[in-house]
């Protein structure tokens, strides 16, 4: 998330223009006719000129007074109300008016039950909306055995706040508003009960716009289509801008949301009960709204409106509306028909806005049995060859309503922001940001070999210390098939080159690099580097100039010389198989050094002890891992999962044997599983559990190391340890849990005052279990083959963990803290009392979420 948070700061940077004349303004508040309450998101524009304002969480509005320029009417809009015009002169300053709900006639009036003074306990709204949350299974799709329907959406993403001044000069000129990104879907989606299987097919895809200026695909849109998902009321929990919110009909709204009654409407000649509903605690995840039911023993739902809370804990988000119509079949079932999203996104106030709008439309429902060879397609999303090469004939087909000029003219919007003096520049800095990567190309003549990673340039260790590094790689403008990457660096302490170099085929043609979904290849590796032992753990790269800056001295290292042979398949099912053959050698470096036990005193140094030079291994490594609906985006380092939901099974096992140069025959195994738990309104559980095993007598170099974090830079959700030095542990046998618990604000929002800071809460415990056996143990007698444990200034610097006493850490972050940092305070419990111990500290993060 924070690469599309950076990628909106810079765009809408790049867009912005100097402040404009001031004018008279005109000012008032908009609210419903029939509630009397005020209405967000109401559209305020003279009619098309494009240049107006909208209502905010109060009603309120402003826009300039533009008559004397001859503009005189202003209209007022909004979705699921009639539209008004209203006539202004130079001296109009107010206008107070309200709307009334389109396609809606007053039936009979409800009495309204006391709003200063909330009871659920006998209160008619609340026994009503039980019968809807009872009522609502045999409502959802999945009650019927097979359904299937078409469904066209448009996601687009526009800069907001135009102003008149800026529609008369530079590229506002001619557009009434300026989309950026324009994405279409038209698709077909199949549902079996049993066996249950549910496939989108998507027969036509159209995407255009700022995301032609990246090269690692459709990143842009493929966030959107995350964070903005598609609603569905009737589930208990709603996944939106990465969050949940509690559905108005969900398994635990009634505690959540006060309902009150409202009136009995006629909405397309169906007699429905108008429920508005708000949440308990406005800066909970929930939405303010309001609900039509249908007035029959269905309690279908007719209409859904619904905002987000102006005080909602939701960040960046201006404002948001939710429509939904729904329609009744033939056959009695209720179906949705149109689902609308509107949101205005604002990094900072001096900051040009972002809107995007999504407009869904389904069609063509059917429950008839579906053909059983459609669900043996592989994948819950199928894309047809031919999608992205629709005719026009096609699209007006499947359009519900065409695209506006604006939208269609996209490729001249395009052209007229790269003839902005200095755009070029603000895109080449938003990839480096975005991508760490600086692309010999440019939108034209797409990078056929990019440089990077840049934050690899300039770093330090405690054996090259400072290091200069030149990375590159070759992108799919030069080869569908092959990919070169390497980079050389050089170490003043050591006066020692490294280098990298790597050649991979994929037998899948790739569009933008290697590792796109789902990534099918053989890959050759050489490197020669100074390398942690901890290394092989980070999910970022070594070089990090972030990672560098470390709690504690890393100085127990080693120069690697790694030759690897690596294939790697995925499946559309999620499931994916990695085998690697691999040739080391290993030369410790620093404080690091291999003695054998064969002293007088086992497990003690001692002159009469052999050293060690190096050692050498040969290992086959075979891992299978398992991840349902894994979603990712593509960046040129790495792909990143959009989604943690998906639960992730992983089983590793490694062979090592002599021959060939190997010094050792060994086997380890390790398995994880990683799960992401859901608490509604209460947020959600990170759990992750790894266990491992080392099967064979080995030196301590094989043995099981903990994975640890040295730096005070955290890595978002990693499995690591915050307090634990390098190699301080050393097991044959281990277990590992980590639970992180982030609560999303929900104690912050009812503390007065702290809440207005929009902090919000996490709680973490990390812990493991191990032990070594005697036959990897070197204060045992008979293991002279075994290497002495690690030393630092004649010390021991590992040691053995007591079965019976797991190492245990906690920490309490804090993060949202001025939308963009996060603080934690690490503090461990168990095994103070070793030299150097660390009990505790704290950590940072850049994070930004929603």
């Amino acid at each position: 998330m924070k690469r599309l948070y950076i990628f909106f700061f810079i765009l809408a940077t790049s867009l912005a223009f100097a402040s404009h004349a001031s004018a008279q303004k005109i000012k008032g508040v908009v609210t419903d006719s029939l509630t009397n309450e005020p209405l967000l998101y109401v559209t305020v524009q003279y009619e098309g000129k494009g240049s107006g304002s909208v209502t905010n969480g109060d009603g309120e509005y402003e826009v300039d007074n533009h008559a004397r320029r001859g503009w005189t009417e202003l209209t007022f809009s909004a979705i699921g109300y009639e539209t008004k015009r209203v006539k202004i002169t130079s001296a109009t300053r107010e206008i107070t008016l309200k709307l009334k709900p389109a396609d809606i006639q007053i039936a009979e009036v409800v009495v309204k039950p006391g709003r200063e003074r909330y009871r659920r306990r006998d209160n008619p709204a609340v026994i009503f909306m039980r019968k809807v949350i009872e009522k609502k299974k045999g409502l959802k799709l999945e009650a019927n055995d097979f359904y299937e329907y078409r469904k066209y959406q448009k996601m687009r993403m526009s800069i907001n706040d135009i102003t008149p001044e800026k529609m008369e000069k530079g590229i506002y000129k001619k557009f009434s508003f300026l989309p950026i990104s324009i994405k279409e879907t038209a698709s077909r989606t199949i549902y079996r009960k049993d066996p249950e299987s549910k496939k989108e097919i998507i027969d036509g895809y159209n995407s255009s716009g700022i995301e032609e200026f990246f090269s690692t695909g459709d990143m842009v849109g493929t966030i959107l289509n995350d964070v903005f998902r598609d609603v569905n009321i009737y589930d208990n929990d709603i996944n939106l801008l990465q969050r949940r919110f509690v559905s108005p009909i969900g398994q635990g709204a009634i505690t959540f949301y006060q309902y009150y009654l409202e009136d009995t409407l006629m909405i397309d000649k169906t007699e429905c009960i108008h429920l508005s509903f708000v949440p308990a605690n406005p800066m909970d995840p929930g939405f303010t709204g309001h609900l039509y039911v249908a007035r029959d023993s269905s309690y279908a739902v007719k209409r859904c409106i619904m905002n987000l809370p102006k005080k909602t804990a939701v960040n960046f988000v201006e404002d948001m509306i939710i429509q939904q119509e729904y329609q009744q079949m033939p056959d009695s079932s209720w179906v949705l028909m149109t689902d609308d999203m509107t949101v205005q996104l604002k990094l900072a106030s001096a900051i040009q806005g972002l809107e995007v709008e999504r407009t869904t439309r389904y069609s063509d429902y059917k429950f008839d049995p579906i053909e059983a060879r459609l669900f043996r397609l592989k994948g819950d999303v199928i894309k047809e060859i031919d999608m992205m090469n629709k005719s026009d004939e096609y699209w007006a087909e499947v359009r519900h309503e065409p695209l506006t000029r604006q939208e269609s003219s996209m490729d001249l919007f395009m052209n007229r922001l790269e003839q902005i003096p200095g755009f070029k520049y603000a895109i080449f800095a938003a990839k480096a940001l975005i991508e760490n990567y600086v692309e010999l190309g440019d939108r034209k003549h797409p990078s056929k070999v990019d440089l990077g990673p840049i934050n690899t340039i300039v770093t330090s260790n405690f054996v090259n210390g400072l290091r200069l590094r030149l990375s590159a790689e070759t992108t799919a403008n030069l080869s569908k098939h092959w990919f070169l990457k390497g980079y050389g660096a050089y170490g003043f302490k050591d006066h020692k080159w490294m280098y990298n170099g790597e050649l991979a085929y994929s037998f899948k043609p790739r569009e933008f690099m290697l590792w796109e979904f789902p990534k099918h290849y053989i890959q050759f590796k050489y490197q020669y580097d100074v390398m942690s032992p901890s290394d092989k753990y980070l999910d970022t790269d070594k070089d990090n100039m972030f990672v560098g800056m470390r709690w504690t001295t890393s100085d127990q290292m080693m120069y690697s010389r790694n030759a690897e042979l690596t294939y790697e398949l995925e499946t559309l099912s999620g499931f994916s198989v990695k085998a690697q053959a691999r040739h080391r050698n290993d030369e410790p470096v620093g404080t690091l050094a291999y003695y054998k036990n064969d002293g007088p005193v086992p497990g003690e140094w001692s002159e009469q002890n052999t050293f060690v030079k190096d050692i050498t291994t040969n290992e086959l490594a075979v891992t299978l891992r398992y991840a349902p609906g894994e979603s990712f985006i593509n960046t040129k380092q790495r792909r990143r999962p959009i989604s943690l939901d998906a639960p992730i099974y992983t089983l590793t096992h490694t062979f090592g044997f002599k021959g060939l140069g190997g010094d050792y025959n060994f086997n380890i195994t390790e398995f994880s599983l990683r799960k992401r738990f859901w608490m509604g309104s209460w947020g959600y559980l990170n759990i992750i559990g790894r266990a491992g095993a080392q099967w064979n007598k080995v030196p301590f170099p094989m043995l099981n190391i903990p994975i640890t974090n040295l730096s005070y830079i955290m890595m978002y959700d990693q499995e690591s340890f915050a307090l634990i030095k390098n190699m301080e542990f050393l097991n044959d046998r281990y277990a590992a849990l980590f639970v992180k618990y982030n609560m999303n604000g929900k104690l912050f929002n009812r503390i007065p005052l702290l809440k207005r800071l929009k902090w919000r809460e996490m709680f973490c415990v990390r812990a493991m279990w191990g032990t070594l056996t005697d036959q990897n143990n070197p204060y045992k007698a008979g293991n002279e083959d075994l290497f002495l444990f690690p030393m630092r200034n004649g010390q021991p610097a590992s040691f053995l963990m007591d079965p019976k006493k797991p190492y245990v850490e906690v920490s309490f972050g804090i993060y949202n803290i001025f939308k963009l940092f996060h603080v934690e305070y690490v503090r461990r419990l168990t095994y103070l009392d070793a030299p150097g111990t660390h009990k505790g500290g704290f950590r940072f993060m850049v994070l930004m979420t929603f």
